[in-house]
């Protein structure tokens, strides 16, 4: 760090230069970071599902895997003419398109389950073709455009309500809204931000800096994780994270980074030596912090999702960039300003009330004196608020799925009114028979009706389409001489053969729809039921193969593999944090210590956004209905080591500050007290800024983003208020020197 610095100071505008073009570089790909943002994860696992989907869209020529939901409802019913036109206007214009393999509508399929009971509101389904080189996400914006253009044609068109959703379209609109969303939180954070800086510091100029230093990393960062996306695919999540944890640790860093360079240089030093000692200081506390933060995003590279690797992939390159400008741009910087940051002094009379240390040193005593009395104030209060984790559920949400104010959300909501909300995301049931035989033969097709009645049994199921279930008013013996002639059969119905029956005759497809009733962790149930089922042996199908897939299904095998590697991912954090936390303290208990209070703040967040979103418990706050009922399994193996690694920067903030102290009065208690006098109002400031950011995004139209931004928030307060400025220094005062044990504490003279 020595060399740093003086390389630095020397070479101020060098440094300056090179941050700069960097930085003008930067903003091109940056600005284009939504396009290569994915929405649906993947695994690096062959679950079942997923080798499901791959055997279907091997087997099928045209499988309907990823499709347009166009829902239309008005003040006539099906029946009435301008109704009809606007169905076939639309049908037609869909199947004009090269990337639409097929549509079907209730013009030319007669399904009850197509239409509402008012017989007002229907839907048309648009399968994209499979062989089409765009991206089904990126087909979006073009097919909305075409069907809002063919109803526009039509002068009665604007008696019609018309939404283009379906599962591109859901994705596309979490996309669009996701980076919207950032770009709201950020602008209603920095305002905010920019308050709390101007408090801290007293000056404009000192709190302007580290606001520049929070936007550059954020631009940095964003354009290297364009420069992954060609490696690892990236999760929407992504850009949340960065923005998120870009400002926070570039703001927190610079805060300590600024006010460190104004305390050396009131203790009488120049501004270039003044920046040294502050990188040697403060810059180590920083490097150290941000390598704690980065371990816990590292962790996340071990699990098999590219959602959660790609998050551990950009927290890695925001903290990163963010430690290495406020290492060398922000001293730079302080090198050349000096003095000048104080400006306007006026300011900083007016804001003196805000660092007087009187509160804190008043505080830091009382603790000295009753340091168990702290404990079990503290203990119980954490205690509490960590309860709720006991009721976790994990699962998909019921409530807040869909992207609010989008149109796909609203096509959703209108299915609802259909019944056939469930068509959006059905199960769906791979049957293949041994080689040479025909699923659909005489000796599987009692089985098969076996394998449909068992599902239909379940009352989360609304419908059963499948081989079985082509007509209703079919016999197993008029199946049965149907399907005796499979030509026949097929130009008798060829659409119903390009969904449900391979060419070859040997694999089928049982598409089951859910009732509307149907929660989302339901369908995982029901998927799971479907699964034993299969299991248990279907009499008449015990040479058959029979897989699940389906979102439901995928979900269920997610759920599986990531909570199977949670663990591993706790180990990982908990033991390289406190191996690096032994080297930098030369202390044993000071790393056991952090690591079971940054468990507490995990833990607190954790009962806070259960009681939240899972119970319900001011969860109208948050633009929701009611309560989600369950936690997405993506949202803790995201926030635990994203949380463990923030909530270490105060830790390591605190305890950098009571070592030096130590290490000069070698008196374990009023090293404790200074260290928490002088810090308290660093970290009251930085958390108060994370606490912004962080809440700013916990109104976000996405749910997974609410909660991550929700859990982060709800974490940085807990470890800045009960954590840091009660526990820690509360055990630091009862260890006593056995806190700097074997280290500062063997050296004692």
């Amino acid at each position: 760090m020595k060399g740093l610095a003086r390389f630095v100071v020397k070479y101020p505008y060098l440094v300056i230069g090179v941050w700069v073009v960097a930085w003008v570089l930067a903003v091109p790909r940056a600005s284009r970071i939504s396009g290569v943002l994915r929405v649906e994860g993947h695994s690096g696992t062959l679950t079942e599902a997923k080798r499901a989907d791959s055997i279907i869209n091997q087997t099928f020529d045209t499988p309907v895997s990823e499709f347009f939901v166009i829902t239309v409802s008005g003040e006539q019913t099906v029946d009435d003419p301008q109704f009809e036109r606007i169905l076939r206007t639309i049908s037609v214009a869909a199947a004009d398109q090269s990337y639409i393999s097929r549509v079907v509508s209730y013009l030319d399929t007669p399904d009850a389950g197509l239409i509402s009971t008012d017989r007002k509101a229907t839907f048309i389904i648009a399968v994209l073709d499979p062989a089409d080189s765009v991206q089904p996400l990126d087909r979006v914006p073009e097919f909305r455009q075409l069907v809002h253009r063919a109803v526009d044609r039509l002068f009665f068109g604007v008696d019609y309500e018309v939404h283009v959703t379906g599962g591109p379209a859901l994705g596309y609109d979490a996309r669009k809204v996701a980076v919207e969303d950032s770009r709201r939180g950020e602008e209603q954070a920095l305002p905010l931000v920019a308050i709390v800086l101007i408090l801290a510091f007293g000056a404009l100029v000192a709190a302007v800096i580290p606001l520049v230093i929070g936007v550059v990393a954020i631009t940095l960062s964003l354009a290297l994780v364009h420069v992954a996306s060609a490696i690892q695919p990236m999760s929407v999540f992504v850009l949340n994270i960065v923005t998120m944890v870009g400002l926070a640790v570039g703001i927190d860093y610079s805060l300590l980074i600024v006010t460190r360079f104004r305390e050396e240089l009131n203790h009488g030093f120049g501004k270039k030596e003044a920046a040294q000692r502050t990188v040697h200081t403060a810059g180590k506390a920083v490097v150290t912090s941000g390598l704690t933060v980065a371990v816990g995003f590292a962790s996340l590279l071990i699990t098999s999702i590219s959602d959660t690797r790609s998050v551990g992939v950009g927290g890695m390159i925001v903290v990163t960039v963010a430690v290495l400008l406020t290492t060398t741009l922000l001293p730079a910087v302080l090198a050349l300003l000096g003095r000048s940051i104080d400006m306007p002094k006026a300011l900083a009379s007016k804001l003196v009330w805000y660092h007087a240390p009187s509160r804190w040193e008043r505080w830091a005593k009382w603790l000295a004196r009753h340091p168990w009395r702290a404990i079990v104030m503290g203990g119980v209060l954490i205690g509490t608020i960590t309860w709720p984790v006991t009721q976790i559920k994990i699962g998909l949400p019921r409530e807040g799925w869909f992207p609010s104010e989008t149109e796909s959300g609203d096509g959703a909501r209108a299915l609802e009114r259909v019944g056939s909300r469930g068509s959006l995301q059905p199960l769906r049931v791979l049957l293949i028979a041994p080689e040479g035989q025909k699923i659909v033969g005489s000796g599987y097709l009692r089985g098969l009706k076996r394998l449909s009645d068992s599902i239909k049994n379940d009352p989360r199921v609304s419908q059963v389409r499948g081989p079985v279930d082509l007509q209703t008013r079919f016999s197993l013996f008029r199946l049965s001489m149907l399907y005796s002639d499979l030509d026949a059969a097929r130009n008798r119905y060829p659409e119903f053969f390009e969904s449900y029956i391979s060419p070859d005759g040997k694999t089928t497809i049982m598409d089951v729809i859910l009732s509307d009733t149907t929660s989302m962790t339901g369908s995982m149930d029901a998927a799971r039921r479907i699964r034993r089922i299969a299991g248990n042996g279907i009499r008449g199908l015990d040479s058959v193969e029979i897989s699940v897939t389906g979102f439901a299904a995928s979900a269920v095998d997610l759920q599986k593999q990531l909570l199977a590697e949670f663990p591993l991912v706790i180990v990982l954090v908990l033991t390289v944090t406190a191996v690096m936390m032994f080297i930098a303290f030369q202390s044993v208990l000071v790393p056991l210590k952090a690591v079971v209070m940054n468990s507490l703040s995990v833990g607190g967040a954790f009962g806070l956004t259960v009681l939240v979103f899972q119970q319900g418990v001011g969860v109208s706050l948050f633009g929701l209905n009611g309560p989600i009922e369950a936690m997405y399994v993506v949202i803790p193996i995201l926030i635990f080591p994203v949380v463990f690694g923030l909530s270490m920067d105060y830790e390591i903030f605190l305890l950098s500050r009571i070592k030096e102290a130590y290490e000069r009065t070698r008196d374990n208690d009023q090293a404790t007290m200074e260290g928490l006098s002088s810090t308290a109002s660093v970290i009251t400031s930085a958390a108060t800024i994370m606490i912004i950011v962080f809440g700013a995004i916990s109104f976000s139209r996405v749910l997974g983003v609410q909660l991550l931004g929700f859990g982060l928030a709800v974490a940085v307060f807990l470890d800045a208020t009960i954590i840091r400025m009660v526990l820690v220094p509360a055990i630091m005062h009862i260890a006593g020197d056995w806190n700097w044990w074997p280290g500062l504490r063997a050296g004692r003279p």
